[in-house]
């Protein structure tokens, strides 16, 4: 058995993954910093997370190479990285490497100077080019020190340049929210419309639910038809693709082609967090019961395969088993022949199923060409029969998979992907009311504020029944978000007090006063060589956006301007770049939308206000939030002086703390809030 180095001591299952290498790696800490200065060594850090295919193959080929290992220890003190569980420091050094002309990614390798300033990196590197950087890195810090020293102090003040004069952030002269700012941006964003095959052009294809969540949005509020037309297309050609498990649920990190079929098949929480929320709401848009049953079927692979005893949620599962990519979910046809036995001529014509295979080493990927109605006007069949069967051949395959060699688990549990996941099962329990969904989010709740709150702060991490690493933005801002959609659902104000401490401390630590934006990281947290403020959106929404909206929401929910004052500066700032760079600003103009098309809080009092609620929900109603209760003799605000009127059930539509008519029926309270 190989020897451990430092890394046996963490809890990360990505730096676990190397503690046997023979690289000394160490793990970001005061020690291996103090290290680097001590010995005067440069610093490789080397950053990854468990579920990043090329992470393994470098791994593989250099890292448990006695040879490159015997380099890298001689002359460097080496760093590894879990990205998922330290943001802050992945991004500053991310930005290194795009501030140097270089291409981003992981595994990303950065050289830094003993002061962790920052002088050259890459992404993978074959072994042959990683022994030729390490020897050529350690003869420039050696021959030429000061021409790195002085490259390096030139990259950190880069890095501290102040995002606002980056980006020409300001306070908008606009003093409303206009909605033909949205209809300028929706038009920018038709130019990256891929109508072939849905998403945006280009490969490889992201699902970016920020994206969709926005465009649904804009179709419903402006009733724009090409924007709810591209939307439908887009979500089912992903439901459609390889990049779906067609057996078992979830989506996969991305897909490799433009038509969404060869995925890297590792799943994130984050990416399927944020899918059951945009199909449950294209659900209760469209009613389409296909996306009813991608968010169920989603919901269902995190339930069986992502689900920790005490409620959180795992992060990942691996793109790898046995050694090689996508080998749990692919099939030969032998194999789907001997499952399915005489319905395998059906199903491999449904799924695509070649004898030879449709992708790499003679394996299927299971996808759909068709919908089902179409392909059962072609084989001649019945839809509702051929439905039936469809469930049974699932079920079928999904067994036999089962006892196959699973991929990797990342079994960390992180605050804010687990946000984004409750937030999804809120969702997904507005668009169908199942029990099953309260109890999965009350446990996750609970979870989030027993075992990743400690009543002073949130943490980022879990593992091993501890939480060690102080959140960022990222995890307030999506803890907050998330515990407004269970209070909607669950009706209890415990949850709007914890959004609002969490909203009170994000201002006090994270908030920078004067250019109005929060910081990724807290004041009291580690200090790096930047501090740097999270802007765009990308896979996942920038948390200033989020905090936003949930400012924005809290104002309307609280009556308090405060909250209202400082998420309208926020949008302002960047209200002149919102038309014209959607696809990076998506949440933002979200975010905007709300402002712009007004916001309604909705309080329900009667014995039937609960159904009621609900039947809200099946109107879309995607600018409202609306709250269920008995009676209004209630302490909150919201719910004061709302009675049942002559002891009916009654309905207050409410904006900005101005409540319109009472009345009685869902059809009235939908029209007084129709965009």
């Amino acid at each position: 058995m190989p020897k451990a180095n430092k890394l046996i001591e963490e809890t990360s299952p990505y730096l676990l993954q190397h503690a046997y290498n023979p690289v000394q790696w160490q793990a970001w800490n005061e020690a291996s910093l103090n290290q680097a200065k001590r010995e005067d060594k440069p610093i490789l850090l080397s950053i990854g997370y468990s579920a990043c295919h090329w992470c393994h193959v470098m791994e593989h080929e250099s890292f448990e190479d006695e040879e490159v290992a015997d380099i890298m220890n001689a002359n460097y003190v080496c760093i590894k990285l879990d990205r998922e569980e330290r943001p802050d420091i992945d991004q500053i050094y991310m930005d290194a490497i795009q501030i140097m002309g270089l291409n981003g990614g992981w595994p990303l390798n950065v050289f830094l100077m003993p002061d962790q300033k920052p002088f050259y990196g890459g992404t993978y590197f074959p072994k042959k080019n990683w022994l030729e950087i390490l020897d050529k890195v350690a003869m420039a810090f050696q021959k030429d020190r000061a021409k790195l020293a002085e490259s390096a102090e030139s990259f950190a003040n880069a890095l501290n340049n102040s995002e606002i004069e980056k980006l020409n952030f300001g306070l908008n002269s606009h003093t409303a929210f206009e909605s033909d700012l949205l209809a300028h941006a929706f038009q920018q964003f038709t130019k990256f419309m891929d109508w072939d095959n849905g998403g945006t052009l280009g490969a490889p294809k992201f699902p970016m639910p920020v994206i969709w969540k926005f465009i649904l949005q804009y179709a419903y509020l402006s009733k724009n038809e090409e924007a709810k037309k591209y939307m439908v297309f887009t979500l089912n050609a992903m439901a459609n693709g390889g990049i779906y498990d067609q057996i078992g649920g979830g989506f996969a990190r991305y897909a490799v082609d433009t038509e969404w079929f060869a995925p890297h098949f590792e799943k994130m929480l984050y990416d399927n967090g944020q899918l059951v929320s945009l199909y449950a709401k294209a659900y209760r848009f469209t009613k389409n019961h296909y996306f009813k049953r991608i968010y169920q079927n989603t919901l269902d692979f995190i339930s069986r395969e992502l689900v920790d005893a005490s409620g959180g949620f795992y992060s990942a599962l691996d793109a790898d088993s046995e050694g090689e990519e996508g080998k749990f979910y692919t099939w030969t046809y032998n194999e789907f022949e001997q499952a399915l036995k005489e319905d395998a001529p059906l199903f491999s014509r449904f799924y695509n199923v070649k004898p030879n295979g449709n992708w790499e080493k003679g394996v299927n990927i299971l996808f759909r060409h068709t919908d089902e109605q179409s392909f059962c006007e072609i084989e001649k069949l019945a839809l509702d029969e051929f439905q039936q069967n469809l469930k049974k051949v699932n079920e079928k395959l999904l067994e036999i998979r089962e006892k196959r060699i699973r991929p990797g688990l990342d079994d960390k549990i992180l605050s804010g992907w687990n946000a984004l996941m409750l937030t999804g099962i809120c969702d997904a329990y507005k668009a169908s009311p199942e029990d099953k969904y309260v109890r999965i989010a009350s446990a996750n709740y609970i979870f989030l504020t027993t075992k990743m709150w400690d009543g002073k702060q949130l943490y980022r991490n879990f593992k091993n029944d501890r939480a060690t690493i102080p959140a960022y933005l990222e995890d307030y801002a999506l803890c907050i978000q998330a515990a407004l959609s269970y209070f909607e659902i669950s009706n209890q104000f415990a949850a709007l007090d914890f959004a609002v401490t969490l909203s009170n401390y994000c201002i006090a630590n994270f908030f920078d006063q004067q250019e109005q934006l929060f910081y990724y990281t807290d004041q009291n947290s580690e200090k790096l060589i930047a501090r740097k403020k999270e802007i765009f959106d990308n896979v996942i929404p920038s948390s200033n956006s989020v905090m936003a909206e949930n400012l924005h929401w809290l104002g309307i929910l609280t009556a308090n301007g405060k909250f209202t004052a400082i998420s309208d500066q926020i949008i302002k700032q960047a209200q002149h770049l919102l038309p014209k760079e959607p696809k990076y600003l998506a949440n933002w103009n979200y975010t905007y939308s709300l402002k712009a098309y007004k916001s309604y809080d909705v309080v329900v009092i009667g014995e039937n206000s609960k159904a009621i609620q609900q039947e809200i929900w099946a109107n879309a109603a995607f600018n409202s939030f609306v709250i269920a209760a008995k009676d209004g003799h209630h302490q909150d605000l919201l719910l004061k002086g709302k009675e049942m009127i002559a002891g009916k059930d009654t309905i207050y539509v409410c904006e900005n703390n101005a409540c319109q008519r009472p009345v009685r029926t869902v059809e009235e309270a939908i029209a007084q809030m129709m965009p």
